[in-house]
């Protein structure tokens, strides 16, 4: 990774006391996890000094970075998870992506946030049966555990005939999540960063952390302009990221390819669509197509927390998106990126003390915007008892 800051000097007595000191809680990473611990660290220590620090100018990693889908799993997702894991812990952590949903709509409100409740759609191509055929044997069953969550009889349903309604080409069969959503990930994090400016909390971007220290009696925290800092105690983060400074901590970076269309006129898609097991996904927004996923076509290269695009991963979600979702259309992409998600072998996220002063909230596994609120949360409570 190259140097966070160039810029190398020493506080002044004056910053020094002014703004880096008697910090309680200090919160490593500005985005849906930090600043939700950073509310809820504040609703449970009104007098506390907390002080939220970020390497970027604005959150780097996934939370502003991300598609901006109000999900909780697709059909094939969830039977892919329950490969990996008993299925009652897969329904569990289901239950807590719908309540960290329920949890952010209801902080910030829908109306901040532009959250539409269009529906979300798991979408299949002619070669791909018996992949359909799978997962339509356990929509009845998966419906059955879900009404205790989402409150609805059929949270999954058949909607074949959708596809030519979306002007969708080469798709045979269409599986609806009713309950899913879409939102717009850059005023979420901007309605929750005046939030935490509101109840007094103090941010600093720009300022890079490189190493913790829990010293017994506090922490001390090295950051990236060459200076260091105390606080009380410490919470990190950074998700992806986290192993730059929790080595231990079991998360790997895995970086997600993103473009964004120039408007299209009277565009027909309208929700937020999965393919292949969720590792691609699209939907509107603004009158354009946001289209993004791939890593597991590169993953090895892809567990990176290098920003950056491929020419291999380019071409996969252009040739996705002039064949399938705007067939016989000319459309130029307006803009690439990527983000930074952090996943591990297991999808639960990890909250846990690193040391005595020192807490982990991280691996989202890519479902940030779902489980990011809860995940702070749950962060905050961990330290504060």
């Amino acid at each position: 990774m190259p140097k966070q800051s160039s810029i190398h000097y020493q506080l002044s007595y004056w910053e020094h006391t002014s703004f880096f000191s008697n910090i309680d809680l200090l919160i490593v990473g500005a985005g849906i996890v930090g600043l939700s611990a950073a509310l809820r660290a504040r609703e449970r220590a009104p007098k506390a000094k907390i002080l939220v620090l970020e390497r970027g100018p604005l959150p780097v990693g996934a939370s502003t970075r991300n598609a901006g889908f109000a999900c909780f799993g697709s059909v094939s997702e969830l039977l892919d998870d329950m490969q990996q894991d008993p299925e009652d812990e897969v329904w569990a952590l289901v239950e807590r992506r719908w309540k960290g949903l329920l949890r952010l709509r209801g902080r910030l409100g829908d109306t901040a946030i532009r959250y539409e409740p269009l529906g979300g759609y798991e979408l299949f191509r002619p070669e791909e049966v018996e992949r359909y055929e799978t997962c339509a044997s356990h929509i009845a069953a998966f419906n059955q555990s879900l009404q205790p969550i989402t409150g609805l009889k059929a949270t999954y349903q058949l909607a074949h005939g959708a596809a030519a309604d979306f002007g969708l080409n080469g798709v045979r069969y269409l599986i609806k999540n009713q309950a899913e959503g879409q939102l717009h990930t850059g005023e979420l994090v901007k309605a929750l960063l005046e939030k935490v400016q509101a109840a007094g909390i103090t941010i600093y971007t720009g300022l890079g952390v490189e190493a913790l220290h829990d010293t017994g009696g506090g922490v001390e925290v090295e950051t990236a302009s060459g200076w260091s800092i105390n606080a009380g105690q410490v919470l990190v983060c950074t998700n992806g990221f986290a192993p730059q400074l929790l080595p231990g901590v079991e998360v790997r970076p895995a970086r997600n390819q993103v473009l964004i269309t120039q408007p299209v006129p009277q565009l027909k898609v309208k929700g937020a669509f999965h393919y292949d097991r969720g590792y691609f996904y699209f939907r509107n927004i603004d009158n354009r197509i946001l289209l993004g996923g791939g890593r597991n076509l590169a993953a090895e290269a892809e567990t990176t927390s290098t920003f950056g695009t491929t020419p291999l991963i380019r071409a996969a979600l252009v040739r996705l998106l002039q064949e399938v979702i705007l067939p016989g259309q000319e459309v130029e992409v307006a803009r690439w990126w990527s983000g930074i998600l952090g996943v591990g072998q297991r999808k639960r996220p990890i909250i846990e003390p690193v040391s005595s002063r020192v807490a982990a909230a991280v691996r989202l596994g890519g479902m940030g915007v779902a489980i990011g609120a809860l995940v702070g949360e749950e962060g905050a409570d961990l330290l504060l008892g």
